[in-house]
């Protein structure tokens, strides 16, 4: 089993939404990049979101994100795994990045949104029991998985979910 390391976030100031994956592949680890595997949703679907039709580069993607108030990372900052399936994690070995600090840092953060059940239901278990009784008033959304593992649901079907990220921000 390969001890994983995550990436930092991308996140600007005035962030108001948050959206959390589990842990990054190894495609994505080979290349520094979050969702680098080519087959993964995740990208197209934040620039179909976006109005970028347009194929960026990694940086573009990133400054895409920040210009749409939109932060990324993972639940995870470290963990044990075979390849890169979440269904390889060893339970015994996650360790959670610092919520409690990034939401103090960007207090504009208002929803949390997972891609996928996994990195709900790990930071359900791992984060959400840690977080002060102050930050309650962040709303959830489990949206379906990028991940190209997941191919129960076609390419329109998650985009189709995803458009919650650009409702309007409610309160």
């Amino acid at each position: 089993m390969s001890a994983v390391e995550g990436f930092p976030p991308i996140v600007s100031d005035n962030a108001h939404s948050l959206i959390l994956g589990t842990m990054p592949s190894v495609s994505s680890l080979l290349k520094h990049q979050y969702y680098g595997h080519p087959k993964n949703a995740f990208w197209p679907i934040m620039e179909a979101l976006f109005g970028d039709q347009t194929v960026l580069n990694y940086l573009q993607r990133k400054e895409l994100l920040m210009k749409n108030q939109v932060a990324l990372w993972d639940v995870l900052q470290s963990c044990q795994r075979v390849g890169s399936m979440d269904a390889k994690i060893n339970p015994a070995s996650v360790k959670a990045n610092d919520f409690v600090g990034l939401f103090a840092a960007h207090p504009g953060i208002k929803r949390v949104f997972f891609n996928g059940k996994v990195a709900e239901k790990l930071y359900r278990k791992n984060v959400l029991p840690n977080l002060a009784a102050h930050f309650s008033y962040l709303e959830y959304h489990c949206l379906p998985s990028t991940s190209p593992a997941f191919a129960t649901l076609k390419f329109v079907q998650k985009l189709e979910a995803w458009k919650i990220i650009n409702q309007s921000m409610v309160k």
